[in-house]
Order: C-alpha cells, then structure tokens, then sequence
C-alpha cells in the first residue's frame, strides 16, 4: 500500500501546502495506516468539524478498506484539521510551565529543535548525572538535548526515531549543542521502536534510564518494545514514560476508529493488561507515578461511545517507572519484612522530600516502612546513595498493608483531572 508511488501522489496531492505539513501528514499517514508507531513529536493535528463530516470512518470494508483508510486519512488531516483548540480529549495536554532548571536546558537549545518540537510535556526522572539514556521517538531531539545537559559530560544520551526529516534536525544541530554545552554526548539513530534489536549501536545492558512520552501506545508489538527494553537496561536501570490505558478492553470496533486513534485512545492499553505485559517481560513490580483522567469533551464522539455501549470505558494518562531487578530481589506482591528508610534530602530540588511512585512520598529525616520491593528498589539502584535503610530480609510479616488488585488510579476515584497538577500526560 505504502508504496513510493503512493508517497509520491500523496506528496503531489499537498504540492500547495507548506512543506512542514506536508512533512507532518506524510508521516502520520505512513503510521496510520500501516499500524507503526508514530513519533509522538509529530504535533496531532486538532480537528474542526464541518457539518457534513463524519466523525467516525468504517474501516471493515474487506477490498477497499486501505483506500478507504488512505483517502479518509488525506481529507481528514489536509482539509478538516484547523487549530489546536479543535481537540476532542484532553489525551494529548500538554504539562504546565516547565520548572526552572529545565528552562535553563531549553535556553540553550537551537531554535530549530525547539520549533520542531511537537510533543507534549516532559518525561524525565532524577539523579541523572552521569547516566546513560535511551529517548523512544526523539524526533527533532528537544528532549535529547535537555537530558544531555542532565547527563553531563560523563553522560550519553540516544535518540531513536522513525522519522528521517526530524531526526536530521537533531543531527544536524549535535556540533552546535556541543559547543554550547562544552561537550559532545549525544547520537541518534533512525528506526522503530518495535525494533531496538535491530539497531546496531544498542547493545543489551547498556541504558541506565529509557524515557518515551506516548509512544508505546501506538506501536503494534507493546511487547517486542518492552522485552528490548528490558534487555537494554543495565540492572538497577529502569524505563520511565508516560502513556494512554484504559479502564477495560478497547473494543476492536473503537480500535479502528480514526478519531480515536488520532486522539491516542483506540492503542490505549488496559490498565491491568499493561501491568501484566510488563511482569511478563520482566519488570516484575511497576509502579505509577502519577495520573490524569482524559476527559472525552465532545458530544459526538461521546454520543458513538454511548451507543456502542461503552458508556464506561475510560481513559487515563499516567506515567510509570519500570525498575530492572533480578527476581531474586523483586516479588509479585509487596511483602512487609519490618523494614524502613530515611531520606537525607539530597536529591536536587528535593530537599524537603522524595517521590519514588505515587504511593512512596518519602519526608526528609523520617523513618518511613516500606515493603520488601521498595526496600531494594532504593537500595539496588542509582537512589541508593540519598536514603539510610534501616532493617533486613531475616523476618516476614505477611503481605504489606495496601497492596492491592483494584484499579492504581487515583483520577478515577473522583472528578479530579490530575494527582500532579497535569504533569506527565501524553
């Protein structure tokens, strides 16, 4: 289907728009109807109604369903897309104002990454200095260049993506960056997300942090890109990202719906299966940082859920952090062996006090239990220098008081948006 033939009439058909659309819609075209991930730098275009366009485009039919998809998609991405306030979800918000230490990365980025940037807010974790990371879907490497000033000149930091015109941005600005920084630490390579082992400069256990910002959620194969994942990250490493799941299973029917799909609902996970893909992979204990209820505000599009009786399907955004342990030190529950840690305060812009998931607010100075999972999630790996850990594995008192099998969404218990004021969405 995707045939240079095909690119090229498609590329003919938007000879009058400007070239960064056209740049734009080619991609999103290509991912859409091959069912590849696309980069989530590729600003998702918002959509205006007219009167006479139908939300929701039928893609069962068996002969014509790729130039059913191919025409649908042009029309709906060339002609009815307008501004960015035309958006049906708030699936793909943006965080608020960066905080002041990565406004300092930013101001010394190019320009034209800057302006390639179409991504939504920012997904790195602390205690980066010196590290080695992994970027999922880089595009123009805005996101690249902020953790390589985090990194550090002992730092590395890598960028893949599938988009050539985005990626030779970021390439193309590395001498500038360099030079701005007072180091070069960063390389970028292009291919997809489902396919880490098939670029040649990822060698296994050689990562220390995998960040990605809505991007897992499109790809076809969650699992192939969670096992490389796994097999990327150094022990002790962890993945940290942000993404869509839902409540229960996305019908196949909502699967297929352009709409949703452009709106990063239809590859949305269930929450609970994403939990169990990624013990089955290895990270045995995840754990959610935070959450954001995606709100459907349109009427139509919540008139097709209605009728299609799923009323109560929902959507969330939230990020999580997959920490790599051996299974010696990770169980499937959290188990209580009278254990407990001391933050010093330490951690950079933490002085007060540390997050480790949305469950583990940790103050400065106080004796805090935890279960057996934390104790070596804190201790095993890059935190371990910022906490006194106080107790051993000699004694077990059963399992550990709230751990539980109910849905880990606190945005679902309430009207509430956000637990963290919107940040980390997709």
């Amino acid at each position: 289907f995707c045939t240079a033939t095909a690119i090229t009439a498609f590329v003919t058909l938007q000879s009058q728009k400007t070239m960064k659309l056209t740049t734009a819609l080619l991609a999103i075209v290509v991912t859409s109807v091959t069912g590849f991930s696309f980069d989530r730098n590729i600003k998702r275009p918002n959509l205006a109604l007219k009167s006479n366009t139908d939300l929701f485009i039928d893609l069962t039919t068996d002969n014509k369903m790729e130039d059913n998809t191919h025409s649908s998609v042009i029309d709906y991405y060339g002609q009815t897309l307008t501004t960015t306030d035309d958006l049906k979800t708030n699936a793909c918000c943006t965080a608020g104002s960066p905080p002041d230490h990565i406004k300092a990365c930013l101001n010394k980025i190019h320009p034209s990454v800057i302006s390639k940037y179409y991504g939504c807010g920012l997904c790195v974790p602390d205690c980066l200095d010196g590290a080695t990371v992994l970027d999922l879907g880089c595009g123009a490497g805005r996101d690249v260049y902020i953790a390589a000033q985090l990194v550090g000149e002992k730092g590395r930091v890598i960028g893949v993506d599938m988009t050539k015109e985005q990626l030779s941005v970021a390439q193309e600005t590395q001498e500038y960056h360099a030079e701005k920084f007072g180091y070069a630490n960063t390389e970028f390579y292009l291919g997809l997300i489902e396919k880490l082992d098939e670029i040649e400069g990822l060698e296994d256990e050689s990562v220390d942090v995998i960040i990605s910002n809505c991007v897992i959620n499109l790809c076809p194969d969650k699992e192939r890109v969670l096992k490389n994942c796994f097999r990327l990250i150094k022990p002790g490493g962890e993945l940290y990202f942000s993404d869509v799941y839902s409540n229960r299973r996305v019908p196949q029917s909502l699967r297929e719906d352009e709409v949703l799909w452009g709106e990063c609902l239809s590859g949305a996970l269930y929450w609970n299966d994403f939990q169990n893909l990624a013990k089955k992979c290895g990270f045995i204990d995840p754990r959610l940082v935070e959450d954001a209820r995606i709100t459907v505000e349109n009427d139509k599009v919540q008139a097709k859920l209605n009728a299609d009786g799923h009323k109560n399907l929902e959507f969330f955004s939230a990020t999580y952090r997959l920490i790599k342990l051996p299974d010696t030190k990770l169980e499937p529950f959290c188990e209580d062996f009278g254990q407990a840690v001391i933050y010093k305060g330490t951690i950079p812009r933490h002085e007060s006090g540390w997050a480790l998931d949305n469950h583990h607010y940790i103050e400065t100075g106080k004796i805090f239990p935890v279960c057996g999972n934390t104790f070596n999630m804190l201790k095993e790996t890059r935190f371990e220098e910022h906490f006194d850990f106080i107790g051993n594995f000699d004694n077990h008192y059963g399992i550990f008081d709230g751990c539980g099998t109910s849905i880990p969404y606190e945005s679902s218990k309430s009207d509430q948006v956000s637990t963290k004021g919107g940040g980390g969405c997709c």
